[in-house]
């Protein structure tokens, strides 16, 4: 769901920047779409990647794509100097303690923007509704500032907190609708490509319960 609903909001994503996801998991997704040219992991350990090589290696597919680049290290670093750099860009983070404490502030998601191509779009790992909505909060705020277009969406993921994660979607682009595929598959295609994902589940991934909504609207 990570990947699906930014790559399926774009019209043409070319280039995609995964941060974190050394499982290998997203990127395993994210080449599923014929559009997408070139995909760059940056994962800050070196670790991850080995050990999901060995004991996840149905997720680790992914990192041995043709169409995969691996970059070790933080990426916040990595995107000081990258500016125009890619359609879509995808944090797929650990929760904000420690070494992700910074993925989850207002700098962070400003060298975001900056590496996105015009039209471009974010899609970071976004918390738990029932745990965190004060993250999520302020988290939405500087983003709004940030970008003319965000958004929060959830899904249902048994092995989290609360069985739910959420996701904030950021896009460049004033108007998009990304609660509404821009892109789709077929039936048949969704049929072979996902398990999960179909374009309702995609929009029925904005329907907030009315605690979320009324917080995100501040009411």
């Amino acid at each position: 769901m990570i990947a699906h609903i930014p790559l399926n909001s774009h019209p043409n994503p070319k280039k995609v920047l995964v941060v974190g996801g050394g499982d290998g998991g997203v990127l395993r997704e994210i080449v599923k779409h014929e559009s997408v040219e070139e995909v760059t992991l940056c994962e800050i350990d070196e670790s991850v990647i080995a050990v999901s090589r060995k004991f996840l290696p149905g997720m680790a597919v992914g990192l041995d794509h043709p169409k995969v680049r691996i970059h070790i290290g933080d990426g916040f670093p990595y995107l000081e100097d990258k500016v125009n750099c890619f359609d879509v860009i995808i944090t797929d983070s650990s929760d904000p303690v420690g070494p992700a404490e910074s993925l989850f502030q207002a700098r962070f998601f400003e060298l975001m923007r900056n590496a996105l191509r015009p039209g471009g779009i974010v899609s970071t790992q976004g918390e738990c509704q029932w745990l965190h909505l004060q993250l999520i909060k302020q988290v939405q705020s500087f983003c709004r500032a940030l970008f003319p277009v965000v958004e929060y969406a959830f899904t249902t993921i048994p092995t989290y907190p609360s069985g739910q994660i959420g996701f904030m979607l950021c896009c460049k682009e004033e108007g998009r609708d990304m609660k509404s595929p821009l892109r789709r598959w077929t039936a048949e295609e969704e049929a072979v490509h996902c398990r999960y994902y179909n374009s309702e589940v995609h929009r029925a991934a904005f329907i907030l319960p009315q605690f979320t909504k009324m917080a995100l609207a501040d009411i």
